[in-house]
Protein backbone atom coordinates (compact mmCIF):
# COMPACT_ATOMS: atom_id res chain seq x y z
CA UNK A 1 0.00 0.00 0.00
CA UNK A 2 1.23 3.35 -0.54
CA UNK A 3 2.25 6.23 1.43
CA UNK A 4 -0.18 8.50 0.41
CA UNK A 5 -3.10 7.93 -2.13
CA UNK A 6 -4.77 10.66 -4.23
CA UNK A 7 -7.31 8.89 -5.89
CA UNK A 8 -9.57 10.58 -8.58
CA UNK A 9 -9.48 13.74 -6.53
CA UNK A 10 -11.43 17.16 -8.69
CA UNK A 11 -11.59 20.46 -7.96
CA UNK A 12 -13.71 23.36 -9.16
CA UNK A 13 -13.98 26.76 -8.65
CA UNK A 14 -17.37 28.13 -9.94
CA UNK A 15 -17.06 26.88 -13.83
CA UNK A 16 -13.15 26.35 -13.49
CA UNK A 17 -11.52 22.88 -13.32
CA UNK A 18 -8.71 23.14 -11.89
CA UNK A 19 -8.19 19.40 -11.25
CA UNK A 20 -9.22 16.80 -13.04
CA UNK A 21 -9.99 13.27 -11.66
CA UNK A 22 -6.22 12.90 -10.94
CA UNK A 23 -4.69 9.98 -9.37
CA UNK A 24 -1.18 8.91 -8.01
CA UNK A 25 0.72 7.41 -5.19
CA UNK A 26 3.58 7.87 -3.12
CA UNK A 27 5.67 4.99 -2.25
CA UNK A 28 7.94 4.31 1.12
CA UNK A 29 11.08 5.62 0.16
CA UNK A 30 11.02 8.04 -2.61
CA UNK A 31 11.30 11.71 -3.71
CA UNK A 32 8.11 12.06 -6.42
CA UNK A 33 8.34 15.19 -8.54
CA UNK A 34 5.25 17.40 -9.88
CA UNK A 35 6.16 19.13 -12.83
CA UNK A 36 3.78 20.62 -15.64
CA UNK A 37 3.55 24.48 -17.01
CA UNK A 38 2.24 27.34 -14.76
CA UNK A 39 -1.65 26.82 -13.80
CA UNK A 40 -1.44 23.17 -14.05
CA UNK A 41 -3.27 22.34 -11.17
CA UNK A 42 0.63 21.50 -9.50
CA UNK A 43 -0.01 23.17 -5.78
CA UNK A 44 -3.84 22.47 -6.18
CA UNK A 45 -2.49 19.01 -5.61
CA UNK A 46 -0.58 20.29 -2.24
CA UNK A 47 -4.05 22.28 -0.72
CA UNK A 48 -5.88 19.17 -1.44
CA UNK A 49 -3.64 17.09 0.39
CA UNK A 50 -3.08 20.16 3.55
CA UNK A 51 -7.06 20.06 3.45
CA UNK A 52 -7.07 23.70 2.57
CA UNK A 53 -8.70 22.90 -0.69
CA UNK A 54 -11.73 20.42 -0.58
CA UNK A 55 -11.90 18.10 -3.87
CA UNK A 56 -14.84 17.99 -5.50
CA UNK A 57 -14.60 14.61 -5.96
CA UNK A 58 -12.44 11.46 -5.01
CA UNK A 59 -10.21 10.82 -1.62
CA UNK A 60 -7.04 10.85 -0.66
CA UNK A 61 -5.60 8.47 1.99
CA UNK A 62 -2.52 8.72 4.11
CA UNK A 63 -1.31 5.73 5.48
CA UNK A 64 -4.83 4.19 5.05
CA UNK A 65 -6.65 7.02 6.63
CA UNK A 66 -8.68 9.03 4.69
CA UNK A 67 -7.90 12.85 5.16
CA UNK A 68 -11.46 14.05 4.30
CA UNK A 69 -12.37 12.61 7.51
CA UNK A 70 -9.27 15.33 9.59
CA UNK A 71 -9.58 18.76 10.07
CA UNK A 72 -7.00 20.99 8.45
CA UNK A 73 -4.99 21.58 11.91
CA UNK A 74 -4.62 17.29 12.09
CA UNK A 75 -2.57 16.96 8.75
CA UNK A 76 0.31 18.06 10.61
CA UNK A 77 -0.04 15.78 13.58
CA UNK A 78 -0.65 12.99 11.30
CA UNK A 79 3.18 13.79 9.95
CA UNK A 80 2.32 15.41 6.70
CA UNK A 81 4.51 18.99 6.61
CA UNK A 82 5.09 21.26 4.15
CA UNK A 83 6.34 24.22 2.68
CA UNK A 84 4.69 27.29 0.08
CA UNK A 85 5.62 28.55 -2.60
CA UNK A 86 5.72 31.93 -1.09
CA UNK A 87 7.71 32.06 2.14
CA UNK A 88 5.05 31.91 5.12
CA UNK A 89 7.28 32.67 8.08
CA UNK A 90 7.10 35.52 10.60
CA UNK A 91 9.42 38.20 9.63
CA UNK A 92 9.34 39.68 12.55
CA UNK A 93 10.78 36.67 14.71
CA UNK A 94 14.21 35.09 14.62
CA UNK A 95 15.04 32.08 12.70
CA UNK A 96 15.08 29.86 15.91
CA UNK A 97 11.99 31.05 17.40
CA UNK A 98 9.73 30.40 13.67
CA UNK A 99 11.33 27.34 13.92
CA UNK A 100 9.96 27.04 17.77
CA UNK A 101 6.43 28.22 16.32
CA UNK A 102 6.28 25.23 14.79
CA UNK A 103 5.70 23.30 18.03
CA UNK A 104 2.11 24.59 18.03
CA UNK A 105 0.90 22.12 15.29
CA UNK A 106 1.99 19.40 17.79
CA UNK A 107 1.17 20.82 21.21
CA UNK A 108 -1.76 18.80 21.55
CA UNK A 109 -1.86 19.29 25.57
CA UNK A 110 -4.30 22.33 25.53
CA UNK A 111 -3.42 22.69 29.14
CA UNK A 112 -3.12 26.62 29.28
CA UNK A 113 -2.97 26.58 33.28
CA UNK A 114 0.18 24.71 33.00
CA UNK A 115 1.28 26.58 29.76
CA UNK A 116 0.89 29.79 31.83
CA UNK A 117 3.22 28.63 34.83
CA UNK A 118 5.48 27.00 32.52
CA UNK A 119 5.85 23.61 34.81
CA UNK A 120 5.76 20.07 34.79
CA UNK A 121 5.01 19.33 31.23
CA UNK A 122 4.76 21.91 29.86
CA UNK A 123 8.66 22.82 30.52
CA UNK A 124 9.32 19.24 29.35
CA UNK A 125 7.96 19.39 26.10
CA UNK A 126 9.38 23.51 25.56
CA UNK A 127 13.00 21.53 25.93
CA UNK A 128 12.38 18.59 23.35
CA UNK A 129 11.06 21.38 20.73
CA UNK A 130 14.08 23.41 21.69
CA UNK A 131 16.44 20.74 21.25
CA UNK A 132 14.47 19.63 17.99
CA UNK A 133 15.03 22.85 16.54
CA UNK A 134 18.88 23.17 17.71
CA UNK A 135 19.24 19.92 15.27
CA UNK A 136 17.95 21.18 12.74
CA UNK A 137 19.53 24.52 12.61
CA UNK A 138 22.50 22.30 13.01
CA UNK A 139 21.05 19.88 10.03
CA UNK A 140 20.75 22.48 7.86
CA UNK A 141 23.76 24.83 8.28
CA UNK A 142 21.49 27.87 10.26
CA UNK A 143 23.98 28.43 13.02
CA UNK A 144 25.04 31.89 11.45
CA UNK A 145 21.34 33.13 11.61
CA UNK A 146 19.83 31.61 14.15
CA UNK A 147 19.26 34.90 16.21
CA UNK A 148 18.55 37.08 13.36
CA UNK A 149 15.42 37.90 12.33
CA UNK A 150 14.03 36.54 9.13
CA UNK A 151 12.94 39.61 7.44
CA UNK A 152 16.40 40.67 7.08
CA UNK A 153 17.68 37.23 5.69
CA UNK A 154 18.37 37.21 2.11
CA UNK A 155 15.35 35.43 0.13
CA UNK A 156 17.68 31.73 -0.58
CA UNK A 157 18.31 31.57 4.00
CA UNK A 158 14.09 32.34 4.32
CA UNK A 159 13.94 29.75 1.93
CA UNK A 160 16.02 27.40 4.21
CA UNK A 161 14.28 28.63 7.88
CA UNK A 162 10.95 27.40 6.12
CA UNK A 163 12.24 23.68 5.63
CA UNK A 164 13.79 24.21 8.68
CA UNK A 165 10.07 24.62 10.30
CA UNK A 166 8.92 21.74 8.16
CA UNK A 167 11.57 19.38 9.51
CA UNK A 168 10.89 20.16 13.52
CA UNK A 169 7.45 18.59 13.14
CA UNK A 170 9.11 15.35 12.04
CA UNK A 171 6.92 14.68 9.18
CA UNK A 172 6.89 11.16 7.63
CA UNK A 173 6.32 13.18 4.08
CA UNK A 174 7.64 16.18 3.37
CA UNK A 175 5.53 18.44 0.85
CA UNK A 176 7.48 21.18 -0.99
CA UNK A 177 6.33 23.59 -2.88
CA UNK A 178 8.89 25.02 -5.46
CA UNK A 179 11.50 25.28 -2.84
CA UNK A 180 14.38 26.94 -5.69
CA UNK A 181 12.22 29.50 -7.01
CA UNK A 182 13.75 33.11 -7.41
CA UNK A 183 17.36 31.39 -6.10
CA UNK A 184 20.80 31.92 -7.32
CA UNK A 185 22.32 28.68 -8.93
CA UNK A 186 24.67 28.69 -5.94
CA UNK A 187 21.49 28.20 -3.45
CA UNK A 188 19.85 25.76 -5.38
CA UNK A 189 22.67 23.23 -5.18
CA UNK A 190 22.68 23.85 -1.36
CA UNK A 191 18.77 23.42 -1.40
CA UNK A 192 18.96 20.28 -3.63
CA UNK A 193 21.97 18.66 -1.29
CA UNK A 194 19.74 19.29 2.30
CA UNK A 195 16.28 18.00 0.26
CA UNK A 196 18.82 14.43 -0.57
CA UNK A 197 19.86 14.91 2.83
CA UNK A 198 16.67 14.63 4.25
CA UNK A 199 15.46 11.86 2.13
CA UNK A 200 18.79 9.84 2.93
CA UNK A 201 19.71 10.79 6.43
CA UNK A 202 16.28 11.12 8.17
CA UNK A 203 14.16 9.15 5.82
CA UNK A 204 11.61 11.62 5.24
CA UNK A 205 9.79 10.69 1.73
CA UNK A 206 9.10 13.88 -0.14
CA UNK A 207 6.45 15.09 -2.73
CA UNK A 208 8.22 18.40 -4.80
CA UNK A 209 7.03 20.72 -7.28
CA UNK A 210 9.82 22.32 -8.71
CA UNK A 211 10.39 24.25 -12.30
CA UNK A 212 14.26 23.64 -12.78
CA UNK A 213 13.94 20.48 -14.78
CA UNK A 214 17.73 19.47 -14.37
CA UNK A 215 17.27 19.99 -10.75
CA UNK A 216 14.28 17.95 -10.70
CA UNK A 217 15.25 15.30 -12.85
CA UNK A 218 18.76 14.84 -10.85
CA UNK A 219 17.07 14.48 -7.68
CA UNK A 220 13.48 12.14 -8.10
CA UNK A 221 12.78 8.68 -7.91
CA UNK A 222 9.64 9.38 -10.17
CA UNK A 223 7.44 12.36 -11.56
CA UNK A 224 3.71 13.15 -12.52
CA UNK A 225 3.10 15.94 -15.21
CA UNK A 226 0.26 18.04 -14.44
CA UNK A 227 -1.24 20.01 -17.79
CA UNK A 228 -4.39 21.51 -17.46
CA UNK A 229 -5.66 19.86 -14.60
CA UNK A 230 -5.38 16.90 -15.67
CA UNK A 231 -2.40 14.43 -15.35
CA UNK A 232 -0.91 13.75 -18.58
CA UNK A 233 2.20 11.03 -17.60
CA UNK A 234 4.04 9.65 -14.86
CA UNK A 235 7.34 7.57 -14.66
CA UNK A 236 11.10 7.94 -14.28
CA UNK A 237 12.52 11.33 -15.30
CA UNK A 238 14.54 9.29 -17.75
CA UNK A 239 11.25 8.23 -19.80
CA UNK A 240 9.32 11.64 -18.76
CA UNK A 241 12.25 13.63 -20.47
CA UNK A 242 10.71 11.64 -23.83
CA UNK A 243 7.72 11.32 -23.65
CA UNK A 244 5.76 13.49 -26.47
CA UNK A 245 3.26 14.34 -24.59
CA UNK A 246 5.08 16.37 -21.81
CA UNK A 247 7.47 18.22 -24.51
CA UNK A 248 4.26 19.48 -26.23
CA UNK A 249 2.93 20.70 -23.10
CA UNK A 250 6.13 22.33 -22.18
CA UNK A 251 6.98 23.63 -25.83
CA UNK A 252 3.14 23.65 -27.68
CA UNK A 253 2.16 21.77 -31.08
CA UNK A 254 2.94 24.26 -33.35
CA UNK A 255 6.81 24.37 -31.97
CA UNK A 256 6.89 19.93 -32.16
CA UNK A 257 5.43 20.24 -35.25
CA UNK A 258 7.89 22.34 -36.93
CA UNK A 259 10.78 20.58 -34.98
CA UNK A 260 9.50 17.32 -37.02
CA UNK A 261 9.43 19.32 -40.28
CA UNK A 262 12.80 20.93 -39.91
CA UNK A 263 13.98 17.31 -38.67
Amino acid sequence: MNLLQVDMISLNFGGLTALDQVSFGVREGEILGIIGPNGAGKTCILNCINRFYIPSKGEIYFKGQRLSELRTHEIAKLGIARTFQNIELYTGMTSLDNLLAAKQALDGSGNTLLDAIYFGRSRKRDTKYREKAEDIIDFLEMQSIRNNMVGALPYGLRKRVELGRALVLDPQLLLLDEPMAGMTSDEKEDMARFIIDVYERKGTNIVIIEHDMGVIMDITDRLIVMDFGKKIAEGQPSEIKVNPKVIEAYLGAEVMERKKREG
